[in-house]
């Protein structure tokens, strides 16, 4: 199965927990047509882009996900403001307009694309290992539950001040970020796992 595959132990508190006990935040940035930027432009957003790596003092991973754009639900709602339509030269460049898209994306997929920045923090919330008398007296399981939470909490502040540090450096050059909260982190793992998905 697919879980086999993944290497997280539980999502929550707007984190991912791998399955080592170390933490992963994810943040949605926004992005910019290089293409159609001046020569200028493109300069700067290369030296800007080179400065906002340089000043990380952490490893970040950077995800973008391609979907084919879904617009059947557009094109039929489309195709019903033009039956709708009472000008007769509206309703005739409303069913251009759909011939026109219906002959683009023959030609053509057109891609929804998404952009991420994951951000790792590599230490551990996983507890010590409980000695040979607290198990036996039946307290370790209990100890080890508290000391997790408490690690966890010690440690989500310590990746919170890094996404923070991120999104600082990101706005500088630009570019908008957003930490994705828990049931977005799980929207994302599922549709990254089921193509058919989003």
């Amino acid at each position: 199965s697919t879980q086999s595959f993944l290497r997280i132990s539980e999502i929550k508190n707007d984190t991912v927990v791998m399955d080592d006990g170390t933490l992963r935040a994810i943040v949605a940035v926004s992005s910019t047509n290089f293409d159609l930027k001046s020569q200028d432009e493109q300069n700067s957003i290369i030296f800007n882009f080179q400065r906002f790596l340089n000043s990380l003092d952490f490893s970040i991973q950077i995800l973008m996900q391609s979907r084919k754009m879904e617009i059947g639900g557009y094109m039929e709602k489309l195709r019903r403001l033009a039956e709708k339509q009472t000008n007769e030269l509206l309703r005739v460049q409303t069913i251009e307009y759909v011939e026109f898209i219906n002959r683009l994306i023959e030609n053509a997929s057109i891609m929804n694309k998404n952009f991420y920045i994951i951000v790792p923090l590599g230490t551990s919330i996983l507890p010590v290992a409980s000695g040979f008398f607290s198990n036996l007296f039946g307290n370790g399981k209990n100890k080890e539950n508290a000391q997790k939470i408490e690690n966890f909490e010690r440690e989500k502040e310590k990746l919170d001040t890094r996404v923070s540090s991120l999104l600082s450096n990101l706005s500088g050059i630009g570019i908008r970020g957003v930490p994705l909260k828990t049931e977005e982190i799980i929207q994302l793992y599922y549709n990254s796992y089921n193509f058919e998905a989003g």
